[in-house]
């Protein structure tokens, strides 16, 4: 990654398109990325591992993906779940901007994209789908989880890619923690182990 990080809100440098082929749902698709975003190159390992072992999410409601990128969860979401409305949410205005333009192209005209902070305060979600920015920090990180993981619906799940050596273990019981003064109401748990990462499961009864 440049210095331009995609943790950024406004990248620097030109925003230059770029086509790249890739395979979402067992579906070849050519989308838009650009330099100053998140995998610029496709579709990221921690990515396709949650995609590959993630059951399918709701198939109506509201999906949320944390930290979207191009699109590519917030893509399979949409295609898994066509019934149901997919918010797709990144600081990154290229990020975001890239996401929908490629949501648009596929037809996938029930995914949102929006910022953060622009999504409704009392929207709750029936399924989480991410692969959170671990580097971002870990007082970032926990903000960015404490701020979205309460708010699945009873009966929803998250599903949180996240790298072995970079802290999933940690990450997991610190969930746990964060999740436990919810009367019981939460539980986290290591669903899958692929490719060096882990598949969190994050479940609300």
């Amino acid at each position: 990654m440049s210095s331009q990080h995609y943790f950024s809100a406004s990248p620097e440098g030109p925003f230059t398109r770029r086509r790249v082929e890739v395979t979402l749902d067992g579906r070849p698709v050519a989308v838009n990325t650009a330099g100053g975003i998140f995998s610029p190159e496709g579709v990221d390992k921690g990515t396709a591992v949650l995609l590959k072992h993630a059951p399918d999410p709701a198939a109506t409601g509201n999906l949320l993906d944390i930290g979207c990128g191009w699109g590519p969860i917030a893509l399979v979401l949409a295609m898994r779940s066509p019934e149901a409305t997919v918010w797709a949410v990144d600081v990154n205005e290229r990020s975001r901007t890239l996401c929908a333009e490629n949501a648009a192209a596929l037809g996938l005209s029930n995914v949102r994209v929006m910022a953060p902070g622009d999504i409704p305060s009392d929207l709750h979600f029936d399924t989480i789908w991410s692969n959170p920015p671990i580097r971002v920090g870990k007082q970032a990180l926990h903000d960015l989880l404490e701020h979205w993981l309460p708010r699945l619906q009873p009966g929803g799940a998250a599903w949180l890619v996240v790298q072995k050596n970079l802290g999933a273990d940690s990450l997991l019981g610190w969930i746990g923690e964060m999740l436990g003064g919810a009367a019981g109401e939460f539980r986290s748990d290591r669903a899958e182990t692929s490719k060096g990462f882990r598949l969190l499961r994050i479940a609300r009864s």
